[in-house]
């Protein structure tokens, strides 16, 4: 099952997922998910779509009561659902900062419960939490996003370390800046991030988060050699510092 796979990086690991001959339950927030499994299916393998909202307790309820329904083991699950949202905290409308929250936050928290208490009974399984660079640094002009990955980060060592002796596997996955439309949607248009030749092929990215996970990794960053270099240089560089450079990325322009 993979959550947020109408697009993007959810939908490269839906490929890859069907190329190891996986049936693919999917979820998205719109109706184009219906085409996305049919893409899907093109492959060779089952695709389950359902168009469900991710930011309502319902709606991730829904995607679990959908996969629980096939009767099938469920052999991996990619939690892959989040957004951001640009702007200054103080400009920013409360109601989307707390949907990003019920998104990033309490969907990762609602699926993973479902998840891990349909895996640890069968002894085996796979989960995938994707988070972002973004968890390695204070996020300026995107403010509530970041602490929302380092959240999704922190979440995934802790589960992994829980559920060593279970058979199930538990990755975490921190993407640099991708070629999709998260920044388009965040309102980011006019910043840095705005600039798709900076952004890492969402291909690369997808099959490097694949293949820790199925490496039984505890987390990879994903993106070219300039990204890897920066999440290392994140663990040393003061979190003001970091702030700073992330705010002249990410500060709209006039």
């Amino acid at each position: 099952m993979i959550t947020g796979s109408t697009s993007g990086i959810g939908f490269e690991l839906a490929k890859l997922f069907a190329q190891d001959k996986y049936d693919v339950a999917m979820s998205g927030s719109s109706e184009k998910i219906y085409e996305s499994a049919k893409e899907i299916e093109k492959l060779g393998v089952e695709a389950y779509p359902l168009q469900a909202d991710a930011s309502t307790y319902e709606g991730v309820e829904d995607f679990w009561k959908f996969v629980e329904g096939k009767n099938r083991k469920l052999d991996a699950a990619v939690l892959n659902v989040g957004v951001s949202l640009g702007g200054s905290f103080i400009d920013n409308d409360l109601e989307e900062e707390l949907k990003l929250i019920d998104i990033n936050i309490s969907g990762t928290v609602h699926t993973a419960k479902r998840v891990v208490n349909h895996m640890v009974p069968n002894g085996e399984g796979n989960i995938l939490i994707v988070s972002s660079l973004s968890a390695t640094l204070p996020t300026p002009y995107e403010t509530v996003y970041g602490p929302s990955k380092a959240f999704g980060f922190m979440f995934a060592e802790a589960l992994r370390e829980e559920l060593k002796d279970t058979g199930v596997n538990v990755t975490a996955m921190l993407p640099g800046a991708t070629n999709t439309d998260f920044h388009h949607n965040a309102g980011m248009d006019s910043t840095y991030f705005g600039d798709d030749s900076i952004k890492n092929e969402k291909e690369q990215v997808a099959k490097q988060g694949y293949e820790a996970l199925m490496n039984g990794l505890d987390h990879v960053i994903c993106g070219d050699e300039e990204t890897k270099q920066q999440a290392e240089e994140n663990k040393k560089t003061p979190e003001p510092v970091k702030a700073a450079n992330h705010a002249k990325k990410a500060k709209p322009q006039e």
